[in-house]
């Protein structure tokens, strides 16, 4: 079989092919006299194996997952794979917080006016030092009042104070809910976070289908490999 052959079925390029034996992706290929490299079914395995795994696991995790294989590593191999599902599992219970997080806000009613670090520490239940740590991490931006310098938090700093609040008692770290605050701020407010988490699920779901998938063509590119 020519590295054409493997190539043309998943609309690849020869040099693809090349690519993903020189890096270890593939197993080594037999040459001919003349020097070309020629492939076999277990090479057609392991490409269909890697391209599966790469829609559900990303292409670098996707490369190192065949690089353990192709190198005799088992333990290795399901280490990795372990790790991505477990990174899966906990990108689900993020979503999972947020959507928690955004039921409790909900009934709230729509903050009026501005408020003082003072007096929205003593409404939440906390201390303004954490207010302050909180701002230095980036999940809050008050202005500052032109005369005296104190935090202004305005309706939308109160809103990502309260949804950081709910996410903290979920557990989770200040570097994991900045980015989940950003996208709050970024989509304009909590509503329409809702339709950008509904699109995060169905992410969330087509990638434990494919890593689904990649385990099947994995199973068999390993039964395959067996003497």
């Amino acid at each position: 079989m020519r590295p054409v052959d493997l190539a043309r079925e998943h609309g690849l390029s020869t040099q693809a092919i090349r690519n993903y034996e020189d890096v270890g992706i593939l197993p080594t290929a037999e040459r001919t006299v003349h020097g070309y490299r020629t492939y076999t079914p277990l090479h057609a395995q392991a490409l269909r194996a890697f391209l599966a795994l790469a829609s559900g696991h990303g292409h670098r995790t996707a490369t190192s997952i065949m690089q353990a294989i192709n190198r005799g590593a088992t333990e290795d191999t399901l280490r990795l794979i372990d790790e991505s599902h477990g990174q899966l599992l906990d990108d689900r219970r993020t979503v999972q917080a947020v959507e928690a997080a955004l039921r409790d806000l909900a009934p709230v009613p729509q903050e009026r006016g501005d408020t003082f670090i003072g007096p929205l520490a003593r409404r939440l239940g906390l201390r303004p030092a954490t207010l302050r740590k909180w701002e230095n991490a980036g999940l809050v931006r008050p202005r500052r009042d032109p005369q005296t310098g104190y935090r202004v938090y305005d309706a939308a700093d109160v809103r990502d104070v309260r949804l950081a609040h709910q996410l903290r008692r979920g557990g989770y770290l200040l570097e994991q809910i900045a980015p989940l605050i950003a996208e709050v701020r970024s989509a304009g407010g909590v509503a329409p976070l809702e339709s950008t988490l509904r699109d995060w699920q169905a992410r969330l779901s087509a990638r434990g289908r494919a890593m689904l998938r990649g385990a099947a063509d994995l199973d068999a590119y390993l039964r395959a490999r067996e003497p």
